[in-house]
């Protein structure tokens, strides 16, 4: 079956990085497109970014760019989102999203829309 694991999440200070990681098993990794989505606390569900298949095309959320990077490596079934200069407002869960097709959906999110998530990383920033 499919299965999402995600690592890497914890405590860091206003201006620090993290790098989360998202282990996946059960499907053809190399076909899919794979999301990152993240819930802050009181608001909704956010998708942050996306990469296509071979890890060469990829999207970050517009408010995210510069400081948020995601990228794959197809060999270890893994993909990344690394996080520099971390926020306080950048405090949630973060969840690694199996695509349902080679290309990345932008935009908007919910629950519904897909079929796969991880459990989830807790990331907690504090200034």
């Amino acid at each position: 079956q499919v299965q999402l694991v995600e690592s890497g999440g914890g405590s860091a200070q206003r201006g620090e990085s993290l790098r989360l990681s998202c282990v996946a098993s059960g499907f053809t990794f190399s076909s899919y497109a794979m999301t990152w989505a993240r819930q802050r606390p009181g608001k909704r569900l956010e998708w942050v970014a996306g990469v296509y298949i071979y890890g060469i095309k990829t999207y970050v959320r517009d408010t995210l760019e510069g400081r948020f990077t995601i990228s794959r490596d197809n060999a270890k079934n893994t993909i990344y989102i690394q996080m520099n200069d971390l926020r306080p407002d950048d405090s949630g869960v973060y969840y690694c999203v199996k695509g349902k097709t080679h290309a990345v959906v932008k935009g908007d999110i919910s629950r519904e829309d897909y079929d796969f998530w991880g459990q989830g990383t807790q990331v907690t920033v504090s200034s």
